[in-house]
């Protein structure tokens, strides 16, 4: 007789490693998770929280949940313990379909963790499962979205507990309503979108995220202080395309409140002269004045001491950094979709260039 496998869990000795691994998703943006694994760590106590695949939990009803706003306000002001229940709450009243699960809404950076923790406030099971595999910046940018499917009735819980419910939007007007929330709103809430069979709700979706962030963040725990390029590439299944200096950070205003920029780097031995576009995350690599990576697949800067994943807010001319490049969620590489979450879906002027193709 076969046994089905355990799936498996998160333990608070975990936290800091799975840091690391939505860190390495967040592809420089999503927020520093740091602080919050912190609330994570003190919420899961000496118990454990099971990632469970779609298929352990057959019948269930699925709420995906997070966090929208500026996350460099949310690491000041953290969540109170209300916003993630009373977020869900409101969209189970108003559609009169009570979630027994939670999924993610964004596999990077801070919303790697949210889910987790919104799992535990509401004691409900989580389901493996978010609508980004990585992080992006726009409510319409979920992979639902990209596929047609509704994305209201949609609750926003800010700190303070006012709650506003979005009855029916499509996901660029709900992009736009709650960007116009969040000013007034302290600068962040939580969010929960519509609860959804765990059938159609996982099958367009990205599976098996945050098992994936684990496995990164302990693998990157074995890397030691100053790791050659080769070795990170090995543990990582990265590719690095220059170590070196940061020898210029620009920053300028963008559409839609992103900031916009770029980060150049020069390889210390081959004299490579890398720049990266970002936006919230890096979006593209040029090497040479050649294309070499983008989105949707995950673009990082690692310190070159630590190999600690650094932020696209958080560099400075100077920093001796290793650029490397993650396969990114497979589930983007469909052509229907990617155009989403290409370049040009940032204003970028440029084909994706994907792992392994450039």
């Amino acid at each position: 007789m076969i046994c089905a496998a355990e799936p498996p869990v998160v333990r608070a000795d975990d936290v800091d490693q799975l840091v690391v691994g939505v860190g390495l998703l967040g592809s420089g943006g999503g927020g520093d998770a740091a602080a919050f694994g912190r609330v994570l760590r003190n919420r899961l106590g000496d118990g454990e929280l099971s990632l469970h695949a779609p298929g352990d939990l057959p019948g269930a009803v699925v709420v995906p949940s997070g966090i929208v706003g500026a996350t460099s306000v949310f690491t000041e002001k953290l969540p109170g313990g209300h916003e993630f229940v009373g977020a869900c709450a409101a969209v189970a009243r108003w559609t009169g379909r009570e979630p027994t699960a939670v999924i993610g809404l964004e596999a990077g950076g801070i919303n790697g963790i949210t889910a987790l923790v919104a799992a535990l406030d509401l004691a409900l099971p989580f389901v493996d499962a978010d609508l980004m595999g990585r992080a992006l910046p726009r409510l319409d940018q979920l992979t639902w979205a990209a596929r047609g499917l509704a994305v209201t009735p949609c609750a926003l819980c800010e700190p303070n507990g006012q709650i506003v419910l979005i009855a029916d939007a499509d996901p660029a007007a709900l992009e736009r309503t709650a960007r116009s929330f969040l000013p007034v709103a302290g600068g962040w809430a939580a969010i929960a979108l519509p609860p959804t069979d765990v059938g159609p709700g996982t099958r367009e979706a990205v599976t098996g995220s945050a098992a994936r962030a684990l496995a990164l963040g302990r693998a990157h725990a074995t890397l030691p202080s100053t790791p050659p390029p080769d070795l990170v590439e090995d543990v990582l299944g990265a590719r690095v395309l220059a170590t070196g200096r940061v020898l210029e950070v620009a920053r300028h205003g963008g559409n839609g409140g992103f900031g916009r920029g770029s980060v150049t780097v020069v390889d210390g031995e081959a004299g490579t002269v890398v720049r990266l576009e970002t936006e919230n995350e890096f979006l593209l690599a040029i090497a040479d004045g050649v294309p070499v990576a983008a989105c949707p697949d995950l673009l990082c800067l690692l310190d070159r001491r630590t190999a600690a994943p650094l932020g696209v807010d958080r560099l400075r001319t100077g920093d001796e950094v290793l650029v490397v490049v993650l396969p990114g969620p497979s589930w983007w590489r469909h052509p229907d979709v990617l155009p989403r979450v290409a370049p040009e879906a940032f204003g970028l002027c440029c084909p994706p260039v994907l792992f392994g193709d450039a």
